[in-house]
């Protein structure tokens, strides 16, 4: 089920989200201040390619003032934006049937693009995890 329903986000939207997140990698890894945030980006297009049946939790052991700091600087200057084109993305998705899962999987998305710093993507154990730990 989990193979299923990401070959179908994967033609439905999330080759594209996928591809501008690795660009906004590419593009931050260029300028040398930003490298984390690119590397970041790229963690994010990895799990924006194949989430169903993969997750998000803290990294442990990088809770400090730094990634806080990251995290700020993001979500004022992109978090809130790519927030906001996954709940509207979302929203379109949602309106079929079939669409109902893959808009759960795009609003999974909005808590590490809204925070990327300090946080994984591990593998689960059921195709479809709804909750953020």
């Amino acid at each position: 089920m989990k193979t299923l329903l990401n070959i179908i986000w994967l033609v439905f939207g999330g080759f594209v989200l996928a591809l501008g997140y690795f660009m906004a990698g590419i593009l931050c890894c260029l300028m040398i201040v930003t490298i984390p945030w690119g590397i970041a980006s790229f963690r994010i297009a990895s799990y924006a390619l194949w989430p169903f049946g993969r997750m998000v939790v803290d990294k442990p052991g990088s809770g400090g003032i730094f990634t806080l700091l990251g995290n700020v600087i993001w979500l004022l200057v992109a978090g809130i934006w790519i927030a906001v084109a996954h709940v509207v993305t979302a929203f379109a998705m949602a309106i079929t049937i079939v669409g109902i899962p893959l808009a759960i999987a795009n609003l999974k998305l909005i808590p590490v693009s809204l925070m990327p710093l300090g946080k994984q993507i591990v593998p689960s154990n059921r195709p479809f995890v709804s909750t953020y730990r």
